[in-house]
């Protein structure tokens, strides 16, 4: 990204041109970045809990001396076991070595993990358990090179959209297919010449039967078995018992056999091939095995690190990728190496650890367990929320409040997470802030350099650690002056003892000066010493990081999902994200663009289970699980498979009444990669009734009555509560006489179930809140835009409250188009005006020439309308050998 600051604390952004990983795209979020800025809601000064319960200002000297007291109190008192951190893909590089370095090293614990535990875990298991090391073999350049693009449980389309627009460019350049795996149609389906609706949790039989294919049509490369690697005829043997033939991988995966016999030869027939996966094969009790499933088929075919042929994990976070560099997970060292003697001791020696972990720590899910057995007495979460994100999120919050140290680095100062009862509140900077680098999910780090002040008495996370460490008598270790120092240790530490045995190596970079630090170029890993330029791709003639050089065939166990429906609870939840937020909103929910397109946390039920269970589109229903509940907009959906619900992440207690779905997700995990399965929960979902609907819009934050269900989200010149209740009328209106005060504008009619009222600071509406059935409740798109407005003519003023169109103002509908704020009903009237394609939409209203995520909803749009070219149904039926 390039940032042009405004010398007002905000910066206009856009995206880079130069770099490589998105040539100047950037998706609905990167765009929004600018709206995200504010010091509103940051925390700004260290703070303690009081006596009282308040949190109040206190010294940085103060604040780190008390936490470091505690820690060495409870070390000394229970052992290093009994204190953990939680860290988070959201921090820099550097911030997650110093963390690790200190905890691992120094403390002498492992309970070391990161909300990247939610996210690729299983990945770095399957690519351990296959190539020896965590290693991913291709690059982004494979996907305009590749004839085959293969998407497992990943909808690229809003989630990595910047990607898929590189793989729709290569379909309509080169020709390449592209098949969609995924047991619910999303819009990345929508440009897929094959989809496979699978039956949850089915992935390894059909890549199982896949592997049974190729052995059986002569598609394999022996020669490249052979020679590089292990356990092919184990994993063939597993593979037959699972999925033996077409017409069994069919009945294990609830597809036709058409389809799967159309996947088979396709795969078998193409060269070019990439396998792209991710939260829906990694979010799995059995993840680690879908993974491997995955490998085996690239393995056995040599498509492996090769132009336009590798198998690739698609990660979710900014700086997953250089978590995994420096141990940030609990079953890792730094610098890729892992918990055996010779990488303890090796590890050790480089550090001068006095008291090295010699044990794999606990992972995210069993460390809050742990919590809440008592065992684990302190914390320090930094920047993540795992209040709101981690599986059975009820009992994670609960857990929390039972610690005896809870320290949160944060930089707001509220949160699901701070809420929980944190004892010290640390500030820490923020993107735009903050300077270090990231990786990027094809092994390339950037640099992500500062262009905004350090507000308050925000510090780097790293000089947070660092002092803590210096107050625990290990000062000597962690005199850090820059960013620029810790990078230089990593970069050391990756090639110390290393000549090639580890994939990871940077050991060129280790004797960067602080210039060249801040001039460095976007660079892919390994850069070795004496190395002219890195490597860009690993594999293509073996030589993998096992003992014996060689790669592993996994044999899978059988697919099994956990946790079983019944009676009680009938259905599968599934969960993930929506297009244009992310994680819980600490940053989206800031941009009123983004909270444009889905305002209101929703649960999608396909029509037959809506008709069976008494649900309307657009009505309310409550979701159950054995582990809590939420209540959801309704979504009647035929792109949802039957029998399965699909609720978005995002909403917390911040924003929401009642939709934390995290707190419905079972809290089961993979065993070999600890991660969590968000995909299957068995849940039930009955209607949920509410007489009344509408919203209320205010220039300042407001507490809305308890019995309310509500949604909030950022509009232009405040926030909007989307709101549904069975309370009387009359209350709302004394609710509102007590926030926004007695000078009210109002239309009521009690006996109809309506009322209007809004307050006006002199032309301009200050707070409004508008309630009726349904139908009658007001239009939310045409008052947010006479609320953004600012002064309102006397005309609209009068008309506000009439519940009628505004002269001179039409609604542009919800906003499609997050990256332009182009509205449906403006897309409609182009269409209806003659324009006939995504790219015609574009010139007109530059919707979908950015990001492109929209685009599968344009095309929705204009079929809708029966207005696109007839271009057949596009869906592959047969490959010709």
């Amino acid at each position: 990204m390039l940032a042009t600051p405004d010398g007002r604390g905000g910066a206009a952004i856009s995206g880079d041109p130069a770099h490589p990983a998105n040539l100047g795209r950037l998706c609905s979020k990167g765009s929004a970045l600018g709206e995200t800025l504010g010091l509103e809601n940051r925390l700004l000064h260290p703070m303690i809990r009081c006596s009282n319960g308040a949190m109040e200002r206190i010294a940085w000297t103060d604040a780190l001396d008390h936490v470091a007291h505690r820690f060495a109190h409870i070390v000394a008192r229970d052992g290093p076991g009994a204190v953990a951190f939680y860290l988070s893909g959201q921090l820099l590089t550097e911030d997650y070595y110093v963390a690790n370095k200190l905890m691992k090293g120094f403390i002498g614990s492992a309970n070391v993990d990161t909300n990247s535990r939610l996210c690729m875990a299983s990945s770095v298991a399957g690519h351990r358990r296959a190539f020896g090391a965590d290693t991913v073999p291709g690059v982004y350049q494979d996907l305009d090179e590749a004839d085959l693009l293969v998407l497992v449980g990943s909808n690229a389309a809003w989630c990595h959209p910047i990607l898929f627009q590189r793989m729709v460019a290569n379909k309509q350049r080169r020709g390449a297919r592209i098949v969609v795996i995924d047991p619910r149609k999303t819009d990345t389906s929508e440009d897929a010449d094959l989809f496979l609706g699978v039956k949850p949790g089915t992935d390894t039989a059909l890549f199982s039967g896949l592997l049974v294919h190729l052995a059986d049509n002569g598609a394999l490369d022996r020669d490249y078995i052979e020679r590089h690697t292990n356990g092919f005829d184990e994993a063939l043997t597993r593979a037959r018992a699972i999925a033996g033939s077409v017409a069994a991988t069919a009945l294990a995966t609830g597809l036709a056999e058409q389809d799967v016999a159309a996947f088979f030869q396709l795969f078998a027939a193409t060269p070019r091939v990439v396998t792209l996966y991710s939260q829906g094969v990694n979010q799995s009790a059995q993840g680690t095995d879908k993974v491997n499933a995955i490998l085996n088929c690239h393995l056995a075919t040599a498509r492996i690190g090769k132009i336009g042929a590798s198998p690739f994990s698609l990660t979710g976070q900014p700086n997953a990728m250089g978590g995994r560099e420096v141990g940030g997970l609990a079953n890792q060292l730094a610098a890729h190496m892992n918990f055996t003697p010779p990488d303890i001791d090796r590890v050790r020696r480089f550090w001068k650890a006095p008291r090295i972990a010699t044990h794999e720590g606990l992972k995210a899910v069993q460390m809050f367990e742990a919590i809440g057995r008592g065992e684990i007495k302190a914390l320090w979460v930094m920047g993540t929320n795992p209040a709101v994100s981690l599986p059975d999120a009820d009992a994670a919050r609960a857990a929390l409040k039972k610690l005896e140290l809870f320290v949160i680095s944060e930089n707001v100062l509220s949160n699901d997470t701070v809420d929980a009862g944190a004892h010290v509140l640390f500030p820490a900077l923020a993107w735009g802030e903050k300077s270090g680098t990231v990786t990027n999910s094809e092994r390339r780090i950037s640099r992500q350099r500062s262009f905004l002040p350090a507000p308050g008495e925000a510090r780097p996370d790293w000089w947070i650690v660092s002092e803590i460490a210096r107050r625990l008598g290990f000062g000597a270790a962690f005199d850090y002056k820059s960013a620029s120092a810790i990078f230089r240790e990593h970069a050391a530490l990756s090639a110390f003892e290393n000549n090639g045995s580890r994939d990871f190596d940077i050991g060129a970079l280790s004797s960067v000066s602080d210039e060249g630090f801040d001039g460095m170029s976007p660079i892919l890993w390994p850069f070795r010493f004496g190395d002219l330029e890195p490597v860009e791709r690993f594999f293509s003639k073996g030589e993998f990081f096992g003992s014996d050089r060689k790669a592993r065939f996994v044999a899978p166990e059988r697919p099994l999902l956990r946790a079983e429906t019944h009676e009680g609870r009938p259905l599968r939840l599934n969960t993930g994200r929506i297009r244009d937020q992310w994680h819980t909103m600490t940053r989206t929910g800031m941009s009123a663009r983004l909270g444009a397109h889905l305002p209101e946390p929703f649960v999608e039920v396909h029509p037959d289970d809506a008709s069976r269970y008494g649900l309307a589109d657009g009505s309310f229903a409550r979701v159950t699980t054995d582990h809590g509940q939420c209540t959801l907009k309704v979504v009647v959906s035929p792109r949802q498979q039957r029998g399965m619900l699909f609720a978005p992440i995002h909403w917390s207690e911040a924003n929401a009444s009642a939709a934390r779905v995290g707190a419905l997700a079972a809290p089961l995990t993979d065993p070999f990669s600890g991660q969590p399965e968000a995909k299957a929960t068995p849940a039930s979902i009955a209607p949920y009734d509410y007489v009344f609907q509408g919203f209320v819009l205010s220039r300042k934050p407001l507490t809305l009555p308890d019995h309310a269900w509500w949604a909030r989200a950022t509009v232009g010149g405040g926030l909007g509560y989307l709101i549904a209740d069975n309370a009387d009328l009359k209350g709302w209106s004394s609710w509102l006489r007590s926030v926004a005060g007695e000078e009210l504008a109002e239309y009521s009619d009690f006996g109809g179930g309506v009322y209007r009222a809004a307050s006006f600071d002199g032309d301009a509406i200050e707070t409004c809140l508008f309630l009726g059935p349904a139908h009658d409740a007001g239009d939310w798109n045409v008052v947010k835009e006479l609320f953004a407005a600012g002064a309102l003519s006397e005309d609209q003023r009068r008309m506000l409250l009439s519940g009628k169109p505004v002269q001179g103002l039409a609604s542009t509908g919800p906003v499609v188009c997050a990256c332009f704020g182009v509205g449906r009903t403006t897309i409609c009237d182009a269409i209806a005006s003659g324009a006939r394609s995504a790219a015609e939409i574009g010139a007109r209203l530059k919707a979908g020439t950015n990001c492109g995520s929209c685009i599968p909803e344009l095309k929705r749009l204009i079929a809708q309308s029966g207005t696109a070219p007839d271009l057949g149904q596009g869906r592959l039926v047969g490959v010709a050998s």
